[in-house]
């Protein structure tokens, strides 16, 4: 069979197994439509936290950034799984027994105020949409290169399968969804990643293969490391050393620390948290979550180093019209640019951009072919030797066809590629929803609606938000792990803070609470849009505020919001006595009530 009747039986068979998850599940109830009725069991749950928790920015493209980038691409590795610690161990456990299972709803209840919760759904908003958008560019490459259409059309085809499952099922639907979709994308990312070990190294796992030394073609040791071969062969070609970082310590700790309090701030991962039965489940559900992470991250960094090896040994000096049928296939997908500027016909891979902007074709292949049968491009070329473009995004999901994998491998990749793409924007669809339901209608502006309204309006808010979604995904401000990484920025800099001191200070009050969530979440937006979208030719080290990228100002956004929040606290009349009471109540971790929707 070929790779095309593969794929199509893969994901169709995925997309099955889900949809036919979703009817099983339908959700009859708020209850059940926000929280799965609060009865899952916590390594079922451990299982959908991780899918959710690992989006197509940890499928697609996290590998692809660490391919390019090395070292410095190691502050997504610490980032994310070092605030997912901080998440399950220092918040998890006071939030459920708080018994409030959406993030405006305890700030509203904890900050004894309407403002502070519409503030919150400002927030859930503004992050949900930023990282949403990222999933969807994710899902439209995946469709874009396996049913060969176009970027955009692929964008298309994501929101459509979304919309089905996210508004029938609910949380519900979405559990149990997670939980097959986990099992789908752990698969896909691991059989690649230990066939390559083993073809290169030797080493059945990827985790060892990855420090391991290289073997020859005919499988005998080298005696040469991976890591120190492909240094000397990146910087040959005129790149940074691999295992070397350019990136600043200063700007590497803010990166780091803004994915990190950005991850613990996340509302779609928080909410998890309240799907299991008791406070005790929800700890043991974050260490099986734990794990289930963990398995896909330290497999990461060997994926990214096999990837970039087999990618610069099939390309770099090869004749256009020889090279493999996966660079053509990615090429017309417009994510693969080759300019020959000095008319050899031969690909040569050297550092810098080979051209300005992303590739933009002059009509079809059929149409306009240059001397050597490649696509003709409309862009200005660099001065210098660079001469393909290849998008950072697709190495994972090229990795199997560069690696020359059997066609079932390649297959599985695609369907594990659309399951990590779909299962977290599924669950930030369904935050975006309920924010909008539930906590600004049914809490705030229309107490009196009934149940079957609520749940009517969080099906026509998810409507909105995936049409919405699929703009930015057809128009992203950059790789889809990027696009992610400013989501936790914003993430850090407007809750983080309110829910830390919401649990563990009982003094701070809903003036504090507002002012700081405007402050940290306005710094950090608009450091944001200045350097990302009204002056990108400033985006560099030079000019940015003490050398932090937009990636990291969170952290400083986060700072900015606990400075303000206890200054306007200590200068405002405390919270009431019941609420000092209920923080003092919810520290101590016994009998944690259920989830409650009133």
């Amino acid at each position: 069979m070929d790779i095309q009747t593969l794929t199509y039986l893969f994901v169709g068979a995925s997309f099955a197994l889900y949809i036919g998850i979703a009817i099983w599940s339908r959700a009859g109830s708020t209850k059940e439509f926000y929280v799965a009725g609060g009865g899952v069991s916590p390594m079922a749950n451990g299982a959908a936290t991780a899918a959710d928790w690992m989006s197509a920015a940890s499928f697609i493209s996290m590998a692809g950034i660490i391919a390019y980038a090395g070292y410095d691409a190691s502050v997504y590795l610490m980032g994310w799984t070092g605030g997912y610690v901080l998440l399950a161990m220092l918040l998890a456990p006071y939030l459920r027994k708080f018994g409030k299972f959406t993030v405006p709803d305890f700030i509203g209840d904890r900050y004894y105020s309407n403002v502070a919760r519409t503030v919150a759904v400002i927030c859930v908003i503004f992050v949900s949409f930023t990282y949403v958008a990222g999933q969807m560019r994710g899902t439209g490459i995946v469709f874009a290169r396996f049913l060969e259409v176009d970027v955009n059309v692929g964008v298309v085809i994501g929101m459509a399968i979304v919309f089905f499952y996210a508004v029938l099922g609910g949380m519900k639907g979405i559990t149990y969804t997670q939980v097959a979709q986990y099992c789908v994308l752990i698969f896909a990312f691991l059989v690649p990643a230990v066939f390559l070990s083993i073809m290169m190294t030797g080493h059945v796992l990827p985790q060892t293969g990855f420090g391991a030394t290289m073997l020859d073609a005919s499988g005998n040791d080298t005696g040469v490391y991976l890591l120190q071969k492909l240094d000397q062969v990146v910087t040959d070609l005129g790149f940074t050393a691999y295992t070397d970082g350019s990136k600043s310590t200063m700007d590497v700790f803010f990166i780091t620390a803004a994915l990190m309090f950005g991850t613990a701030g996340l509302p779609h991962v928080i909410v998890r948290f309240f799907t299991v039965p008791k406070v005790h489940d929800a700890r043991i559900s974050a260490g099986w979550a734990l794990f289930f992470i963990a398995l896909l991250y330290t497999t990461a960094p060997a994926v990214g180093a096999f990837a970039r090896m087999n990618l610069i040994n099939t390309v770099n000096e090869t004749q256009y019209e020889k090279l493999p049928s996966w660079f053509y296939n990615w090429e017309n997908s417009g994510l693969i640019g080759w300019m020959d500027k000095n008319g050899d016909g031969k690909v040569q891979m050297r550092a810098g951009a080979p051209f300005d902007g992303k590739p933009d074709y002059v009509g079809s292949r059929k149409d306009v072919q240059g001397s050597h049968g490649e696509r003709m491009l409309k862009n200005a070329p660099t001065d210098n030797n660079s001469e393909v473009y290849i998008d950072r995004d697709i190495i994972v999901l090229a990795n199997p066809e560069i690696g020359n994998l059997p066609a079932w491998v390649i297959a599985l990749v695609a369907a594990g590629g659309v399951a990590a793409a779909l299962s977290t924007a599924a669950g930030l669809l369904l935050v975006i929803s309920s924010a909008i339901s539930h906590d600004l209608l049914k809490k705030t502006l229309k107490p009196d609606i009934t149940e079957k309204q609520e749940l009517l309006a969080a099906r026509l808010a998810a409507v909105v938000a995936i049409i919405v979604a699929g703009y930015f995904g057809v128009n992203p401000p950059g790789f889809v792990a990027q696009v992610v990484a400013l989501a936790f920025g914003l993430a850090a800099s407007s809750f983080f803070p309110v829910i830390l001191m919401g649990i563990f200070y009982k003094r701070m009050n809903r003036e504090g609470a507002i002012a700081g969530m405007l402050a940290g979440l306005l710094f950090t937006l608009s450091y944001i849009v200045y350097f990302k979208f009204v002056a990108p030719d400033m985006n560099s080290a030079e000019h940015w505020l003490f050398g932090v990228s937009p990636e990291g100002i969170g952290t400083f956004g986060m700072i900015i919001n606990f400075l303000v929040a206890f200054a306007v606290s200590r200068v405002t009349a405390p919270p009431p006595e019941h609420i000092q009471h209920i923080v003092e109540d919810i520290r101590v971790p016994r009998g944690a009530g259920h989830a409650v929707a009133h």
